[in-house]
């Protein structure tokens, strides 16, 4: 686990793709949603870029999933691994790293299969649109003691002002036209959201690909 350009980057080293999760612990603004945390999982082939740089300057280089955080009394179990005082104590500045083993990424998504995507941008500069989001339906659940412990990290090296990886969020940008894709099934209605209605329905995933 390594601070890095903003990020709080996790690297796995068993698979073909790498991982970074990209930390947003401030009241960002994501895909048109205001004032909500979010933790995106940075994809890309690392048998075709070196780094996530490189591959954010190629063609659909990049996959982000993103998944909405929520404030809670307990918390999701890859977080409690990620963020216990014994780790989070060991990274505070740019380019600090901690060796954190047998954790599954698998754990930091929440149980649900439903998601929209869209080709989109990076959030952040240069903000190359290489990027295909995927969007997860449900959020995972942070304490407010984990969330206070990574607005306390610094995006620069001791030496330099301290900067907060907290509130680095971009505006909110227009569709432009983008063909917005999801398997969320709005005709079904929940005692919770029973006006869960897309306005206008562009494209579906067919039920067979999900199986």
């Amino acid at each position: 686990m390594e601070i890095d350009c903003g990020l709080l980057c996790l690297e796995q080293s068993d698979s073909t793709i790498e991982r970074c999760c990209a930390r947003h612990a401030g009241t960002p603004v994501r895909a048109g949603v205001q004032g909500s945390k979010m933790v995106q999982l940075i994809h890309y082939n690392h048998e075709l870029y070196a780094n996530v740089t490189e591959a954010a300057k190629s063609p659909n280089g990049l996959v982000v999933v993103s998944i909405f955080m929520k404030v809670s009394e307990s918390s999701n179990p890859f977080l409690n691994r990620m963020l216990n005082r014994d780790t989070i104590t060991r990274i505070t500045y740019k380019n600090d790293a901690y060796l954190l083993q047998g954790l599954n990424i698998e754990e930091l998504y929440p149980e649900t299969s439903s998601f929209i995507t869209y080709d989109g941008s990076m959030t952040i500069p240069p903000c190359y649109e290489t990027a295909s989001w995927i969007i997860m339906n449900k959020p995972v659940y942070i304490t407010r003691m984990q969330m206070h412990s990574l607005r306390l990290l610094s995006q620069n090296q001791p030496s330099q002002i301290f900067l907060s990886m907290s509130d680095n969020f971009r505006p909110v940008q227009p569709l432009n036209n983008r063909c917005i894709r999801t398997n969320i099934n709005f005709s079904l209605q929940g005692k919770d959201c029973p006006n869960n209605r897309a306005q206008k329905l562009q494209y579906r995933v067919n039920e067979w690909l999900l199986k």
